[in-house]
């Protein structure tokens, strides 16, 4: 493994950019390959097979592409298709899932709102998760929440729109009702429409993971002696299997930079 190589990053779309944001906050000398499976989205819909198939393929297509370590940065793909990367590949590979746990430690009402996909919290391993944590905090209640909607929203780049408030303030206001005071951004979309939750919540407290997978990211890649040690900062490269033209746009958007992109 050469530390110069680069690290892997896929989502079914643009959500998994809030993942690659923090690992480059990180780790500013590494190099990124950021795959964004925008012409197979969304994934929280999809079968386990389906999302295990595309997870493999683009696990495969990156490793090709000579990454030293993959983040799976899409909580469905990590429910349903983890277990089978790392039976599949022997590099390092790291996966993302709601951060229950932080969520124990910033609530005062000891109620939870959950917020994520149908499949992330229909999947075995958030079943598991969850049962894991509450075993824990026997006390602490956790209120699922499907964002319907939002991750096409954070697609199309509408991140404060009129019609993105009114979905937002749908799911979130209701819990509010019920007493809770932590939301879990359960979808890697949904960092992007933190201000549009915080909007609808003013006084709760909001648990974002991404940088939490950045670090156990560098924990990984060093443990492997696989850190870059360039003094420069690395490169980045979007490869996508939609629209390659929009997806820079995006990137250039949600990142503030714009980065080598590859159809």
């Amino acid at each position: 493994m050469n530390p110069a190589d680069p690290i892997g990053i896929f989502d079914s779309g643009v959500g998994g950019l809030s993942v690659l944001r923090a690992a480059r906050a990180q780790l500013l000398q590494e190099n990124f390959i950021y795959f964004a499976d925008s012409g197979y989205a969304p994934y929280g819909d999809k079968s386990d097979a389906y999302v295990t198939e595309r997870s493999e393929r683009i696990g495969a297509w990156l490793i090709e592409q000579g990454v030293k370590a993959i983040v799976v940065a899409c909580n469905t793909a990590t429910a349903v298709a983890l277990q089978a990367l790392r039976n599949n590949f022997t590099l390092p590979i790291v996966g993302v899932e709601p951060g229950l746990k932080p969520a124990i430690g910033a609530t005062k009402s000891g109620i939870v709102g959950v917020l994520a996909t149908v499949r992330t919290l229909a999947s075995e391993r958030y079943t598991a998760l969850l049962a894991r944590v509450k075993t824990g905090a026997p006390k602490i209640e956790f209120m699922d929440r499907i964002g319907k909607g939002w991750v096409e929203a954070v697609e199309r780049g509408e991140f404060e729109s009129s019609q993105t408030i009114d979905m937002v303030e749908r799911v979130v206001t209701p819990l509010l009702a019920e007493g809770c005071d932590t939301l879990v951004l359960g979808c890697t979309h949904y960092p992007f429409l933190a201000a549009a939750i915080q909007s609808a919540a003013p006084t709760a407290t909001i648990i974002d993971t991404a940088p939490a997978i950045a670090r156990e990211l560098a924990r990984r890649i060093r443990s492997e002696g696989a850190l870059n040690g360039a003094q420069t900062r690395g490169s980045l490269r979007i490869a996508t299997t939609g629209d390659a033209v929009r997806m820079s746009a995006l990137v250039a958007t949600m990142l503030r930079e714009k980065p080598r992109r590859k159809k």
